[in-house]
């Protein structure tokens, strides 16, 4: 029987739990690409998101204010 813990713990290789964790929020990180213009849209926003493990994307971009905001943001940076 392995020791208490497993020897997976000690795997230098595996990911710690939080390693996975964005470093911004949602909503930061979410502004971030609209002014970046590497996304065209909200749904590629999204997308993007859920890519880097953000979690509840949908919830967090579903008010019409915030969608109004990164669309903004979207269109000035594509001029």
């Amino acid at each position: 029987m392995p020791p208490a813990g497993g020897a997976e713990m000690d795997d230098p290789v595996s990911p710690s739990p939080s390693a996975k964790r964005p470093s911004k929020t949602t909503v930061e990180r979410a502004f971030e690409l609209a002014r970046s213009g590497e996304c065209n849209g909200m749904s590629e926003i999204a997308a993007q998101l859920k890519r880097e493990w953000h979690e509840a994307v949908d919830a967090h971009l579903a008010g019409p204010s915030i969608r109004k905001e990164l669309r903004k943001i979207w269109k000035a940076a594509e001029a």
